[in-house]
């Protein structure tokens, strides 16, 4: 039986989340000739942005899955929620290119601050004995 199989596919999934990220920004960064910093680019900050924001907000979600699947409270909507929380990241990442996308920023920022809030809940419910 594989130990904390929901946060082992997480964490896959946000270390591919965040190389796809890393890649955009690389992609603004070669077409404008742009080596360190943002030159005054909107394009590139946005890319930077969103891949910071990822970086920001992801190690509080994995945390907590691992805390709640090793708390033996995980299951079926744990996975739920991982997959939620990477899909609104992908939205997020498009999104902050704005035009047809821009949509997606909001629903990603609406989406991972529900997930963040959410797993804390359940979380601190756990860990209080309530759960």
């Amino acid at each position: 039986m594989i130990m904390l199989p929901v946060t082992l596919a997480a964490a896959a999934a946000a270390a591919v989340l965040n190389l796809w990220l890393s890649i955009r920004v690389g992609a603004v960064r070669r077409a404008l000739s742009i080596s360190v910093g943002d030159g005054g680019s909107d394009s590139l900050q946005r890319r930077m942005r969103a891949q910071a924001n990822f970086v920001e907000n992801t190690p509080f979600v994995l945390a907590l899955i691992a805390a709640i699947e090793l708390a033996g409270k995980g299951g079926g909507w744990l996975s739920l929620v991982a997959a939620a929380y990477m899909i609104a990241r992908v939205l997020h990442g498009f999104g902050m290119d704005g035009g047809n996308w821009g949509w997606g920023r909001m629903v990603g920022t609406l989406v991972t601050m529900l997930v963040l809030l959410g797993l804390a809940v359940v979380a601190a419910l756990v860990g209080a004995g309530v759960m």
